[in-house]
């Protein structure tokens, strides 16, 4: 379960890039209810996305040539520097050493050693979301990679994450993660090995995929289309989970919906 109570290692923000920001806000606003906020001058275009008044994720702009829109998951950290250091040390790329984030806190981008871009976040005077687990917003995470067994080294050598197998419909094999020592309440996503072929959109590298709490998910993935957004996979009830669809924003930034059946 994903919530605003940050352990190190578990995820704490939540980022789009995309090329049109005030479109993206559009869109997400008619998908989820979303309001959106500027987070101030010199800050590049830069919004908070809110739901009922808190803060669930950011919505900035492309920030380099080339780069394609996603989203990108936070993960809490008490060190960039150190969170750094321990990803050259594992095989992982730094693609933005730690920076000072005006006093907010310190953020830094890696890649892991399969390609997955994720980042961390050490915090200042701001921590994170407000609101998780709550219809419209972050419930869920998945790492789709072709290394499962690569990825679970990785990411456990640098967070301490604990791994517990889980038998999901349709998958050869699911690791369900958390931080070590926190019990299953804190299990936040989960990796799943998956073939490049299917990686198309990552150039066959691993991808991390945000999914959304959604109280109906025929209903949601229905403003997804309307909104211009991309529908991959129609809703289809998984056991043990829920219902659950693959949709993507008219940008191509990838998501999931979820409609918890519990």
């Amino acid at each position: 379960m994903i919530t605003n109570h940050f352990t190190p290692g578990s995820p704490c923000w939540l980022e789009l890039a995309a090329p049109d920001v005030g479109a993206a806000a559009a869109f997400y606003r008619e998908v989820f209810g979303w309001t959106d906020t500027s987070a101030g001058p010199n800050t590049g275009g830069y919004r908070f996305a809110r739901l009922a008044g808190n803060n669930v994720g950011g919505l900035g702009p492309l920030m380099e040539e080339g780069e394609q829109p996603s989203w990108t998951v936070y993960f809490a950290v008490p060190d960039a520097g150190a969170a750094a250091h321990a990803v050259r040390r594992l095989g992982g790329t730094v693609l933005v050493e730690p920076l000072d984030v005006m006093g907010l806190g310190w953020m830094a981008h890696f890649l892991d050693p399969q390609g997955g871009h994720f980042a961390v976040w050490q915090e200042g005077t701001f921590a994170g979301f407000d609101a998780a687990d709550r219809p419209g917003s972050l419930c869920w995470l998945d790492l789709w990679t072709p290394d499962g067994a690569g990825a679970r080294s990785f990411y456990g050598g640098l967070f301490g994450w604990a791994f517990r197998n889980f038998a999901l419909a349709g998958a050869d094999e699911y690791t369900l993660v958390g931080p070590e020592g926190t019990g299953k309440e804190s299990v936040h996503g989960g990796i799943m090995p998956v073939d490049p072929a299917r990686l198309s959109d990552a150039a066959g590298t691993a991808l991390w995929i945000p999914v959304f709490r959604v109280d109906d998910c025929d209903a949601a993935v229905a403003r997804v289309g309307d909104a211009g957004g991309q529908v991959y996979t129609e809703p289809e009830d998984t056991p043990g989970v829920g219902r659950i669809a693959n949709c993507a924003d008219p940008f191509g930034a990838g998501f999931m919906v979820l409609g918890p059946s519990e």
